[in-house]
């Protein structure tokens, strides 16, 4: 996939403020305009979801993909986990790695964990909301959960495992005390609060992020372009990464109409180049490895992990061998 024939280097830090503790994976290739870009997830999830994304726009600048507090293993706060909660340790972030202007990138609760911080910070001039939520036309949790069940059997296999292993280190009672908060937030009444330039991208099949939802985002932007990829679905950020790097690097140049659909065969992640069985066996090895890290907060076994993972990946994809 990547242009690049270097692996990335990853390094993985714990961002820490008054007992807050948020985990930021960072992905470099050295090379690109050092723009950075800064990821979230959505609910229960974790960045492992950005493993395509992140090397691909790391072509462009650094990447700090970040598991909020509560998920992917690290510990939850004590405090209500609202998007707001959320927005102050992206913000503190943001400040501790001194990221004057990077680009927010946000996927499904994500999205509103951007909003908010955008709303905030007049100075950041370009963010990307993947799926955003919660349509308030069908904000109950019981529709919302139909919703995920009918884009979810569109996803692979691979990304439900990736969920439910995500989901296992969460837990039922962090995810369910989260969920209201979700719920209730009204993207649609924040989304004008910020001055950045939005690029919104759904799937073709993403029922829970509907077209209506990203009429009325689009609408009451300041300033936002929307995009549709064909063939995905929710998880559009990870079976589809090619073609959301492609959109948000023409995003952030200014070079992207205000409005169009991406093939799906220019968009999807395509089978690795030198895929056999001890490469399979290799990225399961490195996720089990980093899965098993988590649960321990071993954040030094979760580097090492992730560091494996993503050269398992680059010599899987890489032109030759």
């Amino acid at each position: 996939m990547a242009s690049d024939p270097r692996p990335v280097d990853v390094q993985v830090e714990t961002y820490r403020a008054a007992g807050v503790r948020t985990r930021v994976t960072r992905v470099s290739s050295g090379a690109g305009s050092q723009r950075p870009f800064v990821l979230i997830a959505g609910i229960g999830v974790a960045s492992t979801y950005f493993e395509f994304l992140a090397p691909l726009l790391a072509e462009e600048g650094d990447v700090y993909a970040l598991d909020l507090p509560g998920f992917a293993g690290v510990p939850a706060s004590g405090q209500p986990p609202t998007a707001a909660f959320f927005a102050d340790q992206v913000e503190g972030v943001l400040d501790h790695y001194g990221l004057a202007d990077p680009v927010l990138i946000g996927h499904s609760m994500g999205t509103q964990v951007v909003t908010e911080v955008l709303a905030r910070r007049p100075a950041l001039s370009h963010a990307v909301l993947v799926s955003p939520v919660v349509d308030e036309a069908e904000s109950g949790a019981f529709v919302q959960a139909v919703r995920f069940v009918q884009s979810t059997v569109r996803e692979s296999l691979h990304i439900a495992l990736l969920a439910l292993s995500a989901y296992l280190l969460c837990g039922l009672l962090y995810f369910l005390e989260t969920l209201p908060h979700m719920l209730r937030y009204r993207i649609s009444d924040r989304i004008g609060a910020g001055r950045a330039t939005l690029l919104l991208v759904r799937g073709e099949f993403d029922r829970p992020s509907p077209r209506r939802l990203h009429s009325r985002l689009v609408a009451r932007a300041r300033s936002a372009r929307r995009w549709e990829i064909e063939g995905a679905a929710h998880c559009v950020v990870n079976s589809h990464a090619v073609g959301v790097a492609r959109l948000v690097k023409r995003h952030i140049a200014d070079d992207l109409p205000v409005r169009g659909r991406m093939p799906a065969r220019e968009a999807a992640v395509p089978p690795a180049r030198h895929a056999d069985v001890r490469m399979v066996l290799g990225a399961v090895a490195s996720r089990l490895a980093e899965w098993v890290s988590a649960a321990r907060n071993d954040d030094d076994g979760v580097e090492q992990a992730k560091a494996r993972h993503a050269h398992v990946l680059w010599d899987a994809y890489r032109p030759g061998r």
